[in-house]
């Protein structure tokens, strides 16, 4: 019998504390590397002598190839062995945070963009396998605290970029974010232990039971609408909010438009608190309540048009609420097929950022045509959506019984 069969039959011990904190940052980090071009465009178009437009190319082009990285190359999670793949995965990624480091033309950084996005995806591959290898009586909490990490790159991305920026230029963090990229994938290579299905099916077959998943699990479908529509909703914020405090009333610059995004950081933390919640049965009860704190949160937020504070409260509440229904719904559809659960995750990730891209372009619009009360208008009616998906999904819960 092959050394490969054998690691996948030998039982391993869960994963300890420390390990799951590394693959928590390891998860932040790739999955923030997508971001930090956002608070740096103007800085970009300056130094490479393009247009803004054509900067902002970059953030368009970096979340399409990290939706083809999630379509074809998290399902190889559960073809190939996990370990080396997130490793794999991680180290590409960091060739290409080099190229954009050190780029001195629009197409060297639109490549190592592309490249980075594409194999970002690596934090995706980490999440199902810490509920893989985790005590089954606590995937939850593993799930939790990887999404506070990896939910935790992405809100302090932005904030890291502007302030790294102010050091030493707007390459200062990609540079940056290589070196530490190659020194945690390397860590993860002596860390985790090996981890492969122990069925594996061709890549071809892999990439056609996506399909067959998505008609096969109704849960998967709701709960991947009930994603899709928060992270639009939030998307919303995101698309907008600099054009907002950058205006007349707030008067900010890049660097403090960063800062304001360390008060997400706060939410995002409480992931862990969602997957706790979880494990004792209150999926449903954790999904209902940050529906309606998304809600809550952009009442704050539109009166954080004239108000500092209330937007900062706004922000809070809405990534409190944003973690609270993603948790939830990993929670949900890692158990509905235990051993296709990098495929299932590959499906409801497509749809999560598929939502966020629409927000961003609804949100543009509604800026576009009606300011910032449009987009608050926009971002709650999105959430009163996901609510309704959610009474769907309440009486899938329901039928089964």
């Amino acid at each position: 019998m092959s050394s490969a069969s054998l690691s996948s039959r030998t039982p391993v011990a869960p994963l300890s504390l420390p390990v799951l904190l590394l693959m928590a940052v390891a998860a932040g980090l790739s999955a923030g590397s997508n971001y930090f071009n956002q608070p740096l465009l103007h800085s970009i178009a300056v130094h490479l002598r393009v247009s803004d437009a054509a900067a902002a190319l970059t953030v368009t082009l970096g979340q399409v190839a990290y939706a083809c990285g999630l379509l074809l190359l998290v399902p190889l999670g559960d073809k190939l062995e996990r370990r080396g793949l997130a490793v794999g995965l991680m180290l590409l990624a960091s060739i290409g945070l080099f190229m954009s480091g050190f780029a001195t033309s629009l197409g060297l950084l639109i490549a190592g963009t592309v490249m980075t996005g594409l194999f970002s995806v690596a934090a995706q591959t980490l999440v199902p396998m810490a509920a893989t290898l985790s005590d089954p009586q606590r995937s939850g909490r593993a799930v939790g605290l990887m999404m506070s990490g990896l939910l935790t790159g992405i809100l302090a991305a932005r904030s890291v970029a502007g302030l790294l920026s102010a050091v030493g230029g707007w390459n200062t963090v990609y540079r940056v974010a290589g070196v530490l990229m190659v020194a945690v994938a390397s860590v993860l290579w002596f860390v985790l232990p090996s981890s492969r299905n122990p069925v594996p099916q061709s890549y071809a077959r892999t990439l056609r039971s996506l399909g067959t998943l998505l008609r096969k699990h109704p849960r998967l479908r709701s709960r991947a609408l009930i994603g899709a529509l928060t992270f639009a909703s939030v998307s919303v914020l995101f698309s907008t909010m600099a054009l907002m405090l950058s205006g007349p009333v707030h008067g900010m610059n890049d660097v403090q438009i960063g800062l304001v995004g360390l008060v997400g950081v706060a939410g995002a933390l409480m992931a862990s608190v969602a997957g706790r919640l979880g494990d004792r049965g209150w999926v449903q009860q954790v999904t209902a309540v940050s529906v309606l704190l998304l809600a809550l949160g952009w009442v704050f937020l539109w009166l954080g048009g004239a108000s500092l504070g209330f937007f900062l409260l706004g922000m809070l509440v809405v990534d409190i609420a944003l973690p609270g229904v993603h948790i939830s719904n990993q929670n949900v559809i890692y158990k509905l097929e235990p051993e296709a659960r990098s495929r299932i995750n590959a499906v409801y990730m497509t749809s999560y950022f598929a939502g966020a891209a629409c927000g961003s372009a609804l949100g543009a619009l509604a800026w576009r045509h009606g300011g910032w009360g449009m987009a608050c208008a926009l971002g709650v009616g999105l959430a009163a959506l996901a609510g309704g998906a959610l009474c769907l999904d309440q009486r899938l819960v329901a039928r089964r019984r």
